[in-house]
Parts: structure tokens; C-alpha cells; sequence
């Protein structure tokens, strides 16, 4: 099974539509969620991972990826 954790900002609006298809499509079970506005350890992790503080960015088993449609595509086609 891949691991995927979504890296977001509530405030972004970029994050708020990997977010909305998600909850649309109920797969909210298959990824781990890192609000980097709550917990700084989460943004540090980001950046340090990733290489920028750019969200969101859905780390797909460690490997990051950063634009939105391209986050709904991969989510289309792996887990629904």
C-alpha cells in the first residue's frame, strides 16, 4: 500500500481543493493530513523533505509532489 501524507494550509486555496476532492470522494482513510499552520515540527519537515514550505504537497512513499490537479490525478488514479 503507498503511504501518502498531504502536507496543507487551511488558508490556501490551492490546499482547499486537494482537500474538497478528497472529502468528495471520501478517501480521507488512505492519507495522513499535516496542517503545517498547527504544528511547526510538520513545516520544518516539509521543508527539509521537500525542499521548500510549499503546500500542497502530497508526499507519495517520501517523494514529494507539489501542484494541485497534478495531486487530484495521482489521487484519481491510485485510490479511488
Amino acid at each position: 500500500m503507498i503511504k501518502l501524507e498531504l502536507y496543507y494550509k487551511s488558508t490556501c486555496p490551492f490546499s482547499r481543493k486537494v482537500l474538497n476532492f478528497i472529502e468528495e470522494n471520501n478517501i480521507k482513510d488512505k492519507i495522513v493530513f499535516k496542517d503545517i499552520d498547527l504544528n511547526e515540527y510538520d513545516r520544518e519537515t516539509l521543508e527539509k523533505v521537500g525542499g521548500k514550505v510549499q503546500v500542497p504537497c502530497l508526499f507519495i512513499d517520501g517523494k514529494p509532489m507539489y501542484e494541485s490537479d497534478e495531486i487530484i490525478n495521482f489521487l484519481k488514479e491510485n485510490t479511488l
